[in-house]
């Protein structure tokens, strides 16, 4: 027996989307699958690692633990998403110059939740940033970089925009 789609409408790094999903399609199999966005990563399929998150409605959340369907209606930016016509997001031209990143499967969840931290938090001291990330794993650079690099473009006061 065949399971019936349910439509779903929602705008994904700015352009608006239709779709027809399977109630059980989790977010980060569509998105991969069905828009070949595949920069949110299927890392620990546990909610752990932090490697597929994305911005909905303008906060960080795992893609691995929402269904597709919880997304009609909303506002979706992924990493594929987040760098302007001008160029790189603030967040990963810091990340380049602190050298943030090793091999990079991290990266992406980091700069969503980067960005997420840098919208909602008053002050981003390295107690803050470390307690943001803490839903995050990066087995390769031991956090620092990555920690200044956010430090950084919070102490610019772009707020990551």
């Amino acid at each position: 027996m065949k399971t019936a789609l349910v439509p779903i409408s929602f705008v994904l790094n700015g352009r608006p989307v239709q779709a027809e999903v399977e109630p059980r399609a989790l977010l980060v199999h569509h998105l991969r699958e069905d828009h070949r966005l595949v920069g949110a990563h299927v890392g620990c399929d546990t909610s752990q690692c932090g490697a597929c998150a994305v911005l909905l409605n303008g906060r960080a959340v795992k893609a691995c633990t929402l269904l597709a369907v919880q997304a009609d209606g909303a506002d979706i930016v992924t990493i594929e998403g987040v760098a302007g016509p001008d160029g790189l997001h603030p967040v990963q031209e810091a990340l380049h110059r602190h050298h943030g990143l090793q091999c990079g499967f991290c990266t992406p969840g980091m700069v969503i939740c980067a960005i997420d931290m840098l919208a909602t938090e008053e002050s981003l001291d390295e107690s803050t940033i470390r307690h943001g990330l803490a839903g995050n794993i990066c087995r390769c650079t031991g956090y620092q970089t990555i920690v200044d690099a956010i430090a950084e473009v919070a102490a610019s006061g772009t707020k990551g925009a």
